[in-house]
């Protein structure tokens, strides 16, 4: 597997190391699985964005439905 290098704020690496510790794996372990909720997130979103089947309202109806 390859290794990336990354430099994170000081506070991000507070938060790893206290997610880490109670999820009681590796750093390296939370940050794979961040990345990969992210990365199947956004292949979700462009999914549903260039569906073509998706039903597209307009503006208008959408805020009127939120008036009521």
């Amino acid at each position: 597997m390859p290794k990336i290098t990354i430099s994170l704020p000081d506070a991000y690496v507070d938060m790893l190391d206290l997610v880490a510790d109670r999820a009681r794996c590796s750093q390296a372990e939370i940050i794979r699985q961040a990345i990969q909720l992210h990365i199947e997130d956004l292949s979700l979103c462009a999914e549903r964005l260039y569906d073509s089947s998706d039903l597209v309202l307009p503006w208008e109806k959408i805020k009127d439905g939120l008036s009521d």
